[in-house]
């Protein structure tokens, strides 16, 4: 079968190629799909750039995908059928989904309603399970009135805004000048430009000093230090991709959080109820597709042979929403 692939010594997105590899065989407790539909992350370029020492040579690149059921293992609990619509968030340890067929193991494979397109559904997966795990499965939203977002305009930031509207929360959130009409159409009550104004300072104004209920920091570097004083009281930051060094700030002083998000490490973790999780907050996730609350923001459609043309706009920040590829 076709699939985009990447030799064990390459660490270069042009390095990925497109190869002819076995088609995979499954296991009884695993599903076969054929691809219709993948979604484009920066984790896909990142894991390009570094990746784990145990990957195959040739190794299949990518993470979340879309497809049909083609062949179902003889342990099937979740009785899945040949011919269903289904999407899943793929083991980074394992072969991936830049395919014309993916396997995954039946627990984390997730149903499409009818009304939802492949496109959207693959829309949603990375970018939109992060997201809604930092609202609905770190968060106490109990009391809280405000959530600032980091890169509201990106594939995270950008399902995470439209969540966090869903919950009557009052948006904040920081873009690059060319995004902040972007950030705006999506929902977000207040757009920082912080390419042009000080974060900090126009959160103060914006919390009349008293800092913000909720932060979900997608950006890393220096804001995640800088993010610990704009907290208020009892408040929660979820940082994705490092955390702040908390040896000279005292956490407990404002009964502040620091918690964290990676979906990878369900599929490291050993627990078969986070890998069921993932399954369920896709189909809580796809629900909200389906019903017209969140709006997967597809703002590029390209074909399987412009995937890593895909993220090369990624890794440069020259997107804004979510970039899919459709296969033949």
């Amino acid at each position: 079968m076709k699939a985009l692939t990447i030799a064990h010594d390459k660490t270069n997105i042009n390095d990925a190629k497109i190869t002819q590899v076995t088609k995979p065989t499954i296991n009884s407790d695993e599903v076969l799909i054929k691809v219709k539909s993948v979604g484009l992350n920066p984790v896909d370029y990142k894991l390009i750039e570094n990746h784990p020492a145990s990957w195959n040579d040739p190794h299949v690149l990518g993470l979340d995908a879309v497809g049909e059921v083609v062949e179902v293992g003889s342990d099937n609990p979740k009785h899945f059928e040949i011919g269903q619509r289904v999407f899943f968030h793929s083991d980074l340890n394992q072969d991936g989904v830049y395919a014309e067929y993916a396997k995954a193991k039946y627990n984390v494979v997730a149903r499409i309603p009818d009304k939802v397109s492949y496109q959207s559904a693959a829309a949603i997966l990375c970018s939109g399970l992060t997201a809604y795990a930092a609202l609905f499965r770190k968060m106490n939203l109990t009391g809280k009135q405000n959530v600032l977002i980091h890169a509201g305009a990106g594939g995270v930031g950008s399902i995470a805004v439209q969540l966090a509207k869903y919950l009557d929360l009052t948006v904040i959130t920081t873009v690059s000048t060319k995004k902040v009409a972007f950030a705006k159409k999506i929902g977000a009550d207040f757009v920082i430009d912080y390419k042009k104004q000080d974060t900090t300072k126009e959160l103060e104004k914006i919390t009349n000093g008293v800092g913000v209920d909720l932060i979900i920091n997608l950006v890393g570097g220096d804001e995640v230090q800088k993010d610990l004083s704009r907290l208020a009281y009892n408040g929660a930051v979820v940082d994705i991709l490092n955390t702040p060094d908390l040896s000279h700030y005292d956490l407990s002083a404002k009964c502040q959080s620091v918690l964290s998000v990676n979906l990878g490490g369900a599929h490291n973790g050993g627990s078969i109820s986070q890998l069921d999780d993932l399954a369920t907050m896709a189909e809580s996730l796809v629900k909200l597709v389906a019903e017209g609350i969140v709006d997967p923001l597809i703002t590029k459609e390209i074909s399987f042979e412009e995937i890593p043309d895909g993220l090369f706009l990624i890794k440069n920040h020259q997107t804004e929403g979510k970039i899919v590829a459709v296969l033949d």
